[in-house]
């Protein structure tokens, strides 16, 4: 078979042996299912246009004829959007009335959305006025939308504020009868959570104005698609996943600049970023149209610029063929961008994410991936760029040195595996449920049991609001009392408006929320902003405002903390086998005390910062790892940090691989290791939300924890490193410093841990203070039984007496989580304490024991044998 351009990649003498694997995905033929009933119109459109629906494509319809809510989570270009336009579409022909919402994440994408709806409203000679309603949309349009268009298409930004306004669109929704919402999985975390209340609060206009809307999601491929769509709308979903498009054979390269050679690493590799660009500029000389997909709009940029410079020497005459592509640039830029590469008047486009939505940019030979984008989802819709039709196409991810990319250089078959990754939206968090209460009562009042079935509200939460006087109620009715629109002050993007403004010449660059402020732009810091570096002057705290002065410098800042926890109540505890994973509430400080200047990799200067501690309550997991493990490590090892050096390591490791398994971002969690914790009595690792009242990361991490920690394990068993480095258990985000680090003793903890998990996992629910009513209820008569029962410290009497000392501790723990002053407890904790050599420890406890009940024999009788 003659070989294709794209084979000649993986030929070339100066990149195969960077190449870490190559899977050739097959190529498969369309699947083609009849739908029956369709009006005239249709049938001589699609026959116009040669169309012929694939089976996922009538599945789908006949699923929504059937009023069923349905999210279809084929690839990118299977063909979704059509599955959902024509039973909306079938429906506004038939009812002259009928209205339909489309929601997407971005402008760019619903306008491209427009023009395909617009083809369609002339092809099938109907007339429906799709437009788009956004900040862009001009105000003399505006009444004519709200008047007359029949599909509205907009984003959750612009349906945040307009929310308010409803009784304008009366008519729009007193008759809507679909809302799609388009790339859902982009629905995630914070933002995520946000518009599952946006969602909500638009559900109870359409109540109010007497409709009940039929849902339509579209998303890529994730492990919990159902979930999401249920949690993003709380409505029950029919799930469409099977993929019957045609596509042709796919090499999909991963690329490892950091690969051994003959045992040696390649210490002469260029940056990785050049090393992008040398892979580009090999492609577009081979005449095959490529997109290379980078971290940030800087790359872009300078990918652009260096390709553009060589290929004057390399050939000239594609120089203009070459274009950056990124969010910022006129609309009227992006589009010509967009019909050059449909055209081929552009070679190779070097982009951000702005390209990985379903905009319209025809076919292309080729992706470069240039670092792992945070998650495979974002991969797989990038890597769908390439081979639309059923050409054989090319997709090559650059790996960096980090964590997440050189695991998947090292186990492929995880990467081209079932999906991972789960998508967390939390409705449970007061300070989200706060905000959109006060959007809802600005909108419409309502009354608790209203506030309770769309909101998650609890009564404390409705008081808190009417303490602060942020909503009024009256007869039982809660509204709002002022003039203002509170969805301005309430960010979709964002927890609190706990926010800074960053202001450049009276010229404002952004908007950040405070712990953000703390990281990225504190006094001294070096502030990136659209590819410009600035120099932060001054923090005003009070007043909220951050000045920067605009200077280009050759370093970057990094700031260190400190963390201190403590654990305020136990929601829940997972045995995997022999060992317990915590999850439960926890009060968090984080000390933001210095701050360095990097040049190069090289620390060039450190300095004092003087901020007040973060103080928030979170959720988040913990488990502790026993005395006998510090033991073997201190035996072994001649170093008397290697036991602090193997938990910072495994602390680091399970963090940079958590978006394996949970979409999130590391600045989403945190953690923090210590030999000992006062409210475990042992060493322990907590992992935790970085969010005030938590975002159910953690928690959904708990589902997925032994997966966590097997592809920790096999990270570092593959990791050729010695001591330790970026790729397996060094953090760029860690607050101190990398220090101490071990690897090895990294290695003994986690094979510790994966040894422990081996056995059957059970679940067991403890008792929290903050829970739904309904949960409060079940926890409190779990906790009444186990409160009554007297063989409970027996239990653990038994699991001392067999020396599985941890189990013994953790029963003895939630006796006291309950009953502070239980003398038995406080007893059996002392004991055991003394057999783990822990003397002081153990007089302590035995000690409170004692206090408690100064007849207690055994407490009595140990503490004198210890203190003869």
């Amino acid at each position: 078979m003659k070989k294709t351009a794209v084979d000649k990649f993986k030929e070339d003498i100066r990149f195969k042996d960077k190449i870490a694997h190559i899977e050739t995905i097959p190529g498969k033929k369309a699947e083609y299912m009849k739908v029956d009933n369709l009006d005239l119109n249709f049938i001589e459109y699609f026959e116009s246009k040669n169309i012929k629906l694939y089976k996922h494509q009538a599945e789908s319809i006949k699923h929504i004829r059937n009023s069923e809510n349905i999210i279809i989570t084929t690839p990118t270009a299977s063909g979704k959007t059509l599955a959902f336009n024509i039973p909306v579409l079938e429906k506004l022909y038939n009812d002259k009335n009928a209205t339909a919402l489309y929601i997407y994440p971005a402008k760019a994408l619903s306008y491209d959305q427009l023009d395909v709806l617009k083809k369609l409203e002339k092809g099938l000679k109907m007339d429906f006025k799709p437009a788009t309603y956004d900040g862009d949309t001009p105000k003399s349009s505006r009444y004519g939308i709200r008047q007359k268009a029949r599909i509205v298409l907009t984003n959750p930004y612009q349906l945040h504020h307009i929310l308010a306004w409803h009784h304008q669109w009366k008519r729009f929704y007193s008759n809507l009868k679909f809302i799609v919402i388009d790339e859902s999985h982009y629905y995630k975390g914070i933002f995520g959570s946000n518009v599952a209340f946006l969602i909500r609060r638009l559900k109870r206009i359409c109540n109010f104005y007497g409709s009940n809307p039929q849902f339509i999601l579209s998303s890529a491929t994730l492990a919990n698609p159902t979930e999401l769509a249920e949690r993003l709308t709380g409505e029950k979903f029919t799930l469409i996943s099977e993929d019957t498009s045609p596509s042709g054979d796919k090499d999909f390269i991963l690329y490892n600049p950091y690969k051994k050679r003959n045992g040696k690493k390649n210490d002469d590799a260029p940056s990785i970023h050049q090393e992008t660009e040398y892979i580009f500029i090999f492609l577009l000389l081979k005449n095959v149209q490529t997109l290379c997909f980078t971290i940030s709009r800087k790359i872009a940029e300078l990918i652009a610029m260096w390709a553009k410079n060589d290929m004057l020497t390399y050939k000239k005459q594609l120089t203009n063929k070459i274009t950056a592509y990124r969010a910022g640039y006129l609309a009227e830029d992006r589009r010509e961008i967009e019909d050059g590469l449909k055209s081929r008047k552009y070679l190779g486009v070097t982009c951000t994410n702005a390209l990985e939505l379903g905009i319209n940019i025809g076919s292309l030979d080729a992706v470069v991936i240039s670092g792992y984008p945070g998650t495979m989802i974002s991969v797989w819709q990038q890597g769908g760029r390439a081979g639309r039709g059923t050409n054989k196409s090319l997709v090559i991810l650059v790996a960096f040195e980090n964590q997440l990319d050189q695991y998947f250089m090292k186990n492929p078959e995880f990467f081209f595996d079932k999906p991972h990754e789960n998508v967390v939206i939390d409705l449970n968090n007061p300070m989200l449920i706060k905000s959109h209460l006060i959007c809802a009562a600005n909108e419409l009042p309502f009354d608790f049991k209203e506030s309770e079935e769309y909101f998650n509200a609890t009564k404390s939460i409705l008081n808190d609001l009417v303490k602060e006087k942020e909503i009024t109620v009256t007869n039982g009715l809660y509204t709002y009392p002022y003039d203002d629109s509170p969805s301005f002050t309430c960010s979709l993007n964002q927890l609190s408006n706990d926010s800074f403004k960053v202001m450049n010449n009276n010229k404002l660059l952004e908007v950040m929320e405070r712990s953000q402020m703390y990281r990225e732009a504190h006094p001294g810091a070096v502030l990136i902003n659209k590819g410009e570096t600035y120099i932060v002057d001054n923090v005003n705290l009070k007043s909220h405002y951050v000045n920067v002065i605009k200077h280009k410098v050759n370093y970057h800042t990094s700031v260190l903390k400190s963390v201190n926890i403590n654990i305020i109540s136990k929601i829940k505890r997972e045995e995997f086998g022999d060992l317990t994973v915590h999850y439960g509430e926890l009060e968090v400080s984080e000390d933001y005390h210095r701050y360095k200047k990097i040049q190069f990799s090289k620390t060039v200067g450190s300095y004092i910062l003087d901020l007040p501690p973060l103080n928030f309550r979170t959720k988040g997991l913990w488990f502790t790892i026993p005395e006998s493990i510090k033991n073997k490590l201190e035996d072994t090892f001649d170093d008397e940090e290697v036991f602090a050096g193997g938990l910072h390591g495994t602390e680091h490791a399970l963090i940079g691989l958590f978006p394996l398994h949970v979409m999130c971002d590391r600045f989403d969690i945190g953690g923090l290791s210590t030999n000992y914790h006062k409210d475990t009595q042992e060493a322990t690792i907590f992992i935790y939300d970085a969010y005030e009242g938590g975002i159910g990361i953690t928690k959904k991490a708990i589902e997925v924890f032994k997966d966590l920690v097997k592809s920790t394990k096999d990270l570092l068993d593959n990791c050729e490193c010695e001591e330790g480095c970026p790729s397996c258990i060094y953090s760029p985000k860690c607050g101190n410093d990398n220090k101490p680090l071990h690897k090895k003793a990294t290695k003994t903890i986690l094979n510790y841990m994966y040894h422990e998990m081996g056995q059957k996992t059970k679940s067991h629910l403890k008792k929290t203070k903050k829970q739904t009513t309904a949960d409060k209820n079940d926890y409190k008569s779990k906790l009444e039984k186990i409160n009554s029962d007297k063989s409970k410290y027996n239990e653990a009497l038994n699991f001392y007496k067999s020396n599985n000392l941890t189990y013994a501790k953790e029963i003895c723990n939630d006796i006291l989580n309950e009953d502070k002053t239980n003398s038995n407890a406080l007893y059996l904790i002392g004991a055991i304490l003394n057999k783990q050599d822990d003397k002081y420890g153990a007089v302590n406890f035995l000690k409170k024991a004692i206090k408690s009940n100064p007849s207690h024999m055994e407490a009595n009788e140990l503490l004198l044998n210890i203190t003869k």
